[in-house]
């Protein structure tokens, strides 16, 4: 995303995360590119709509991402302290390519396109590339890499991906 070649390594603002992620009820670490737990990811269980909790290492809550219940296309919603924060949804016309936006309640909005269900995408904001979601940084099997610019909302970023995710590859 910033100027690497194809054969470097995982940049420093990079996060590795699991494909396919998991079942509801499921639990699974983000990790940092030195392989450090960053970030968890608590699949709620036992709720009528899926709910997925991301707290930081020390078990503060970061982001919650819930499905909107009823909704004429895929939408989730992020919450932050139990407040909406962002909708995540899926573009209505997508020609070519796949495509979701990212709307925060504070006007800031992401443009996210490219091979979602391949997991090579990047998140735009003002026409600016500001993430980069890309299978080419780690090994590890069923994983990929969530790229995040250096002045950008972190927790928001891996939250949208974690809804991305979970609208594209249905699981539990």
């Amino acid at each position: 995303m910033f100027g690497r070649h194809k054969d470097e390594g995982p940049p420093a603002n990079t996060f590795m995360m699991r494909q396919s992620m998991f079942s509801i009820g499921d639990d699974y670490w983000i990790e940092n590119s030195a392989g450090q737990r960053a970030y968890k990811v608590d699949g709620k269980a036992l709720r009528i709509r899926k709910t997925l909790v991301i707290e930081d290492v020390a078990g503060q809550e970061v982001a919650t991402v819930k499905e909107k219940l009823v909704s004429v296309r895929d939408v989730m919603t992020i919450e932050r302290g139990g407040q909406p924060f962002a909708t995540v949804k899926k573009a209505l016309f997508t020609p070519l390519r796949e495509r979701f936006e990212v709307e925060c309640t504070n006007g800031v909005k992401y443009d996210v396109k490219g091979k979602i269900t391949d997991h090579q995408y990047e998140f735009e904001r003002d026409g600016n590339q500001v993430a980069n979601v890309s299978k080419k940084w780690f090994r590890v099997r069923d994983s990929y890499g969530v790229e995040i610019g250096p002045d950008e909302d972190v927790p928001l970023v891996l939250a949208a991906t974690v809804a991305i995710d979970q609208m594209t590859h249905e699981v539990g």
